[in-house]
């Protein structure tokens, strides 16, 4: 850098035509700045949008500013609000007194805190595995496990369908293998790459359970299937699935009797069990592998006690009850003959997500805004790049907490944004 600074200047100038770029399109993010409520699991105070930390005003107390208005979350992934069970929320006070906040650094230095370990014994329960290992977030696990299969795995070619998400593609970018990308859904094509494939080279296949944007639902029978005609390992990522879905809420895999033959099982602890955290599970040689070798696990610090001892008590909890489950997929039911009724646009996909299209970043958002402006209802608009663009999209995700009445009055207030923002689609 120049000593009057000159390069750092450019530099800044760079980034704000990037920017720029992204507000032009209508693809610029602001958050909304909430404060969920633990005593109503669909509701929220909301504080206004910001697109920096730094934008929020806190009051004397540490919160924000009072005033805020209530808002109704219709995008929330806590499925089942478990972040607010009675059960969660006593775990985690008890293990805060017992065992303080922080795991103190990572598990190879710190120490492997107890309810790690209970964790992981539940984990690998729920799925029937040998083992289980848990990470810092879902994110963490895909990319972990991903990058060090594919970088040890002998002359590895790891076939990806092509809407993972971008943790599984971050995961084999980084372990340099050999990729194939399929075609969304479609073993037949899935089929001519193994068929194409070196045949003295490890194979991998990764897919997921339930997409996050759209809702569908892979092809899991299909692609065990081909895995043990080829001899390929199967990586399944279950993170939209786990806690809602099969026997004690095990996922799809388990819903249809293929999880014996998934080879890694991925999950997370952050949405329908409501804490925070992902997780492997398998056989005790790859779990072990992936602790001994992935850095992504070995450098990073460890999930909180609190926060292992929350999904602990979240799992257990789900593993018997079916009851937010039950509730939900009612409220699911009610959303999408709500939805038809008023004639609005959706993907009718057999899970718990309804996108509903709105074709067009700054119409997308224009109608999110309205949402929140006149009818307290908070649902993000999803743009590129989480989704092509064309295919902008509010993503609805009922809880067993919103009422009847919360969701006709969704139906009224998305009728009304949609029709004012250029009206139906055909």
């Amino acid at each position: 850098m120049s000593s009057n600074g000159e390069s750092s200047v450019g530099f800044g100038i760079g980034l704000e035509s990037l920017l720029s770029g992204l507000k032009k399109r209508g693809e610029y993010r602001k958050f909304a700045v909430l404060r969920r409520m633990a005593s109503a699991p669909s509701l929220a105070e909301c504080f206004g949008h910001s697109a920096l930390s730094a934008d929020v005003e806190l009051g004397p107390d540490g919160f924000c500013e009072p005033g805020a208005d209530e808002f109704t979350v219709w995008c929330s992934n806590d499925y089942l609000g478990m972040s607010r069970h009675p059960v969660v929320l006593a775990a985690a006070k008890a293990a805060l007194e017992s065992c303080g906040v922080g795991a103190g650094g990572t598990r190879n230095i710190a120490g492997t805190n107890v309810f790690q370990v209970l964790l992981e014994k539940e984990l690998a329960g729920l799925h029937q595995k040998e083992a289980a290992l848990i990470f810092t977030s879902g994110y963490n696990a895909n990319e972990a496990t991903l990058s060090v299969l594919g970088r040890y795995l002998p002359k590895c070619t790891i076939f990806s369908d092509e809407l993972n998400h971008a943790s599984m593609i971050a995961g084999i970018r980084s372990s340099k293998a050999t990729c194939r990308i399929w075609r969304h859904n479609d073993v037949s094509h899935l089929r001519s790459l193994l068929e194409n494939a070196p045949r003295d080279g490890s194979k991998l296949i990764a897919l997921e359970s339930v997409y996050s944007m759209d809702g569908d639902v892979g092809p899991v029978r299909e692609v065990c299937d081909l895995a043990e005609e080829f001899g390929a390992f199967v990586f399944l990522d279950e993170v939209h699935a786990v806690g809602l879905y099969g026997s004690s809420g095990a996922g799809i895999a388990a819903k249809n009797r293929q999880g014996a033959r998934i080879d890694v099982l991925q999950g997370t602890l952050g949405k329908a069990f409501g804490v925070q955290g992902g997780y492997i599970a398998g056989s005790k040689v790859i779990i072990d592998f992936v602790r001994s070798f992935a850095p992504g696990f070995i450098f990073s610090t460890a999930l909180s006690p609190v926060l292992a001892a929350a999904a602990l008590a979240s799992v257990r909890h789900l593993v018997s009850s079916d009851y937010e489950r039950d509730r939900q997929r009612e409220n699911v039911c009610l959303v999408k003959s709500t939805l038809r009724e008023k004639g609005i646009r959706f993907l009718d996909q057999p899970t718990h997500i309804i996108p509903v299209m709105i074709e067009g970043a700054e119409r997308c958002v224009s109608v999110a805004n309205k949402l929140m402006r006149d009818w307290n209802i908070y649902a993000q608009p999803i743009v590129y790049p989480t989704v092509r663009r064309g295919g902008e999209r509010i993503r609805i995700t009922p809880s067993p907490f919103h009422t009847e009445r919360a969701i006709v009055r969704l139906g009224d207030a998305l009728s009304e944004a949609i029709w004012e923002s250029g009206g139906f689609a055909d």
